[in-house]
């Protein structure tokens, strides 16, 4: 009778396991190149519009609306400048999710060996960057991300039902990712700052961006898989990965097609996605994933 009730315990309890699946593929549908980014370095969507960020002759943002099957520019940009200086001269990340705090990180290398990195999160006024165009008198806070190794990408998750705002490192040791308590973040002056940081798991190296896939778990590493080139997705389930200290891959997709440097990436809806790289020509990539 023990075993008969184990048996029935193990069938439910992987019933009732969250998305896990390891036949996850993601490849390039078409190759484009979209102007006036400088090097693109990511994407983000929110609520039907798509925001490339890059670091031309200063930090930016350039607003998209998705049309048939393609992103059309809305003649909206945004510099990331104050008093016409740069500010995010090296955007790595915009964190938003409708309805908390928005941040954008900045990630400054100080030396050409990359052994030596200045990381900032900004806590924005988004709307009014958006209405105003720049930053000025749009900066709420600014935070240095004492707690990196090698950079700050911040992206919102979700663990536990609880938002925290995560990042990563690049770098080739030591990389982790990182979860922030968000209301903490938004009062301090560094994140090494007592409560800030909540939780972390080690990862692999190259991680250019995060991009989290609320629906099922699964936190996206946007790799490198050598330093500056060729394409990585790593797929990695958020929450066993934190409870285990480090990531817990689900499926790591290589794109060996593409030689450059890949930025970032972000799901528009289920299956298509945009892949963004550093590179002048085919910056702007459409993807298709299949689960």
């Amino acid at each position: 009778m023990k075993t008969t009730l184990s048996v029935i315990s193990l069938l439910l309890a992987a019933w009732l396991t969250p998305f896990v699946q390891k036949n996850i593929d993601t490849t390039i549908v078409r190759e484009t190149t979209v102007d006036s980014l400088g090097a693109c370095q990511g994407a983000s969507y929110q609520k039907g519009r798509i925001f490339l960020y890059g670091d031309r002759e200063v930090g930016m943002i350039r607003e998209y609306k998705w049309q048939k099957d393609s992103l059309v520019y809305i003649n909206k940009e945004y510099k990331l400048t104050q008093n016409g200086q740069d500010v995010i001269g090296h955007p790595t990340g915009i964190a938003y999710n409708g309805g908390d705090k928005v941040f954008i990180g900045n990630s400054i290398r100080l030396n050409k060996e990359g052994t030596q990195w200045k990381a900032v999160i900004y806590q924005i006024n988004w709307p009014g960057l958006q209405n105003t165009g720049t930053l000025d008198g749009n900066i709420i806070s600014t935070i240095d991300d004492e707690a990196c190794i090698q950079g700050t990408r911040p992206e919102y998750v979700k663990y536990n039902n609880k938002w925290y705002l995560a990042t990563a490192d690049y770098g080739n040791k030591g990389n982790e990712v990182r979860l922030y308590d968000p209301e903490k973040l938004a009062h301090c002056k560094k994140t090494s700052e007592p409560g800030v940081l909540y939780k972390k798991f080690t990862c692999t190296p190259w991680v250019q961006n995060l991009h989290w896939v609320s629906d099922k778990g699964i936190l996206i590493l946007i790799q490198n898989q050598i330093e500056g080139r060729k394409w990585r997705l790593t797929y990695v389930d958020l929450k066993k990965s934190v409870d285990a200290g480090g990531m817990q891959v689900i499926k790591q997709v290589d794109i060996d097609s593409r030689q450059d440097e890949l930025e970032g990436f972000t799901f528009i809806n289920g299956h298509t996605g945009i892949a963004v790289t550093s590179s002048r020509k085919n910056n702007v990539n459409y993807t298709s994933t299949t689960w």
